[in-house]
């Protein structure tokens, strides 16, 4: 598997092993993300000044992937889109990294495998020679379903499934050859695109989770891949709330105050230890 720090957007679609048929590889205009996608005139103005590019990689549907369309309870899954954006140097702030995902994920009306990526402007690729690999680089999904108030528009149904595959987090280079191995196309379920898309969703909290445990294992069953998601969603609650509480400890001049604020922190991480045994 490629090296963490040479991984490019390129080498996750390789390893996603996608039928040639499925292949678009269209680039798509910021102005069309914008018109669809931005519900305020702050999120134009990011998904313009923030994104270099967008490219269309792939469209799955049945005539492309021979796996069937999902209709059932409010939710169409007649085709799953793989997408790629560059994000600027500029706009690398995780706020604005965060809020370009979802975005993308909004003005798109199929779910969509979202690559993104984000390269420094001093690493920029020099005359013709191969594209620098990226400085931050993630996935990330979110399921959809139909508007309630509007026919014909879709909106998010959950929070984003995210994984970064390259960034801060020093726990990143463990998990990606497991998680690119996990993610080709043939393992995934195939008895309709939700499914398939739901098999990509649980890839990427096995390497959340793997994160924590030191373990990329898949959830054996949709049971076990709902309790997995509520454990990581209890262990990022739990591990914010100990970074807040550590943070005022150390601000903190009462001893007494101290004693409480440390007691606390050891019942959260005795809860934070309990979640992290349900991963």
């Amino acid at each position: 598997m490629t090296a963490t720090h040479h991984l490019t957007a390129d080498d996750v679609v390789k390893a996603l092993a996608l039928p040639e048929r499925a292949r678009v590889d269209q680039r798509v205009p910021k102005k069309m993300l914008a018109e669809h996608g931005a519900p305020t005139a702050a999120d134009r103005r990011l998904l313009t000044d923030g994104i270099e590019e967008l490219q269309w990689i792939a469209a799955l549907k049945p005539g492309t992937v021979a796996i069937p369309e999902h209709r059932a309870d409010g939710r169409e899954y007649l085709e799953v889109a793989v997408l790629s954006v560059q994000v600027r140097a500029t706009h690398g702030k995780a706020s604005q990294w965060l809020r370009l995902a979802e975005l993308v994920h909004r003005a798109v009306p199929y779910p969509v495998l979202l690559i993104q990526t984000l390269v420094l402007s001093d690493t920029a690729t020099p005359g013709d020679g191969p594209p620098r690999p990226p400085a931050q680089l993630a996935l990330s999904l979110a399921h959809k379903r139909a508007a309630q108030n509007e026919a014909g528009k879709t909106v998010l149904d959950g929070e984003l499934v995210r994984s970064e595959l390259i960034g801060p987090d020093s726990g990143a280079a463990s998990v990606v050859g497991p998680l690119l191995e996990a993610m080709a196309l043939d393992r995934q379920p195939h008895q309709d695109l939700m499914a398939l898309y739901q098999g990509w969703m649980d890839c990427l909290t096995a390497a959340e989770a793997a994160r924590l445990t030191g373990n990329f294992r898949l959830p054996n069953g949709t049971t076990a891949a709902a309790a997995r998601r509520e454990a990581l969603r209890a262990c990022q609650r739990l591990e914010q709330e100990a970074a807040r509480l550590r943070s005022q400890a150390a601000k903190e001049r009462q001893i007494a105050k101290q004693v409480d604020l440390n007691l606390e922190l050891q019942r959260l991480d005795a809860r934070l230890r309990a979640a992290r045994a349900q991963l």
